[in-house]
């Protein structure tokens, strides 16, 4: 029997105020769907705890430093992509679902002359409603579903994610 292996990320949901009120760090990124809007995220790499993957993928796609400050929430979402064909390559359908820690925190400024992942185009602060009306380019319903948590004010202890010593044993 094979075993179910869903795939485990991270984002990372930053907002500053400012005189119109609160804006959401997000990245606009390339992917087979086209241009999508997304939280600073990405995949869990071995070795590392949750929110240090946070802290990472914040730096790689936005070349900020990100600071944890709460556990928003765990996620489940599922995506389906039919098959289809890549430069007369033909590509499997895809068939995944996404377990997803989002933490809450600030950043600070950009690391001068970091550059951004490759697919990650650039970085935009947004309105809650620019992120409403954008719902059709997110990459995942994730995105503002995170978000609208976040202006409910939900928050957990950052201590509410246990990492056993074992994940850092080689």
């Amino acid at each position: 029997m094979t075993r179910w292996k869903p795939s485990v990320t991270v984002a990372a949901i930053v907002a500053r105020t400012d005189a119109d009120g609160p804006r959401y760090l997000l990245v606009e990124e390339n992917t087979p769907e086209g241009l999508r809007l997304n939280n600073p995220a990405g995949h869990l790499d071995p070795g590392e705890s949750p929110q240090q993957a946070a802290m990472r993928e914040c730096l790689e796609e936005t070349a900020c430093a990100f600071v944890p400050q709460a556990l928003l929430g765990v996620y489940l979402s599922r995506f389906q992509r039919p098959g289809r064909v890549v430069d007369g390559q033909a590509q499997a359908a895809d068939d995944i679902t996404f377990v997803r820690f989002a933490y809450c925190g600030s950043v600070g400024a950009p690391e001068p002359g970091r550059a951004l992942d490759a697919p990650i185009v650039r970085t935009l602060w947004l309105t809650p409603d620019e992120v409403r009306a954008s719902a059709a380019r997110h990459r995942s319903p994730l995105v503002l579903q995170c978000i609208e948590d976040h202006l409910a004010g939900r928050r957990l202890p950052l201590d509410a994610v246990t990492v056993h010593a074992s994940v850092w044993q080689v």
